[in-house]
């Protein structure tokens, strides 16, 4: 999925209100007030459920989706009674309304990445939505023009970080990101704000399924300048692009045209630093090194 501001100018969609946002704000509130009670702490909630420690922060806050596997292991380590069992079916149902909240001119990819074992993605204006941390993601949506309502920014903000759980599967899709080495420098939100977003990409970055280049501003070659792209590889092995430029979306399912894009996507690589190089800069960005 591309991540251009321009894709956020969207108008609102009626599946913005359904409701399912307000269920995993409620169900995360149930887990905190759980695990007090208990006079447990996210550590010890999160190894009782084999959850990281981030991902219990992030339902307690609302913005991750409590999986219906996390919420009978949860049941059983905060002696809720069968409260959280309870409420696994509205959150299947909840996850399938989810799957058909994109509009329909974004819809048929949604899908397809969904369901993908291999996701190229080229970025030149900001982090995708899979690596973005929920300040940047937040700062994105609240810069936006035509403005959000602050109820719509807090949905958007979940729906992107709960895409996230896809590096959470297993076996997991693999992933490579190439960013212009000016996505990273843009200090979006703040520096505080772009600064836990470079750590992110470092967490990310040093996952096995993940590789993360960066194509630095000095290079003086550069086989791509019409913008930024997508390809995904479906488990039937179909491989397709995406591009959007100023709200309109293209998807590319024509073999000549993909492999055109996949072409331009393997020059982009080959250009890029490698990945080895890449954290390295993204270090020195934080002066880590």
């Amino acid at each position: 999925m591309t991540e251009s501001v321009n894709q956020e100018s969207r108008p609102e969609l009626p599946s913005e209100a359904d409701g399912t946002a307000h269920l995993f704000r409620a169900l995360g509130k149930q887990v905190r007030v759980l695990r007090e009670n208990l006079a447990m702490s996210q550590k010890d909630l999160a190894a009782a459920t084999h959850c990281g420690l981030d991902l219990i922060s992030a339902m307690e806050r609302g913005v991750r989706t409590p999986q219906p596997e996390f919420l009978d292991r949860a049941d059983d380590a905060l002696k809720a009674g069968g409260v959280l069992r309870a409420a696994i079916p509205d959150v299947r149902e909840a996850q399938k309304k989810a799957r058909t909240r994109h509009p329909d001119w974004y819809r048929n990819y949604a899908k397809l990445e969904a369901e993908a074992v291999q996701l190229l993605h080229y970025g030149n204006q900001v982090v995708h939505g899979l690596l973005q941390t929920e300040e940047y993601a937040r700062a994105i949506f609240t810069q936006r023009r035509p403005l959000l309502s602050e109820e719509i920014v807090e949905k958007r903000v979940a729906d992107r970080l709960s895409r996230q759980q896809v590096f959470e599967q297993w076996p997991s899709p693999t992933f490579s990101f190439v960013f212009e080495e000016a996505v990273l420098s843009r200090p979006i939100g703040g520096r505080a704000v772009h600064e836990g977003q470079l750590r992110q990409l470092l967490r990310f970055g040093r996952l096995r399924a993940v590789e993360l280049q960066v194509m630095p501003t000095d290079c003086e070659e550069h086989p791509n300048m019409d913008g930024s792209l997508n390809l995904l590889t479906t488990k039937g092995e179909q491989q397709v692009g995406y591009t959007e430029a100023q709200g309109h979306p293209h998807l590319f399912t024509d073999a000549r045209e993909v492999r055109e894009l996949a072409d331009r996507y393997a020059m982009i690589r080959a250009e890029a630093l490698t990945s080895r190089e890449s954290l390295a800069l993204i270090e020195k960005m934080l002066g880590d090194r």
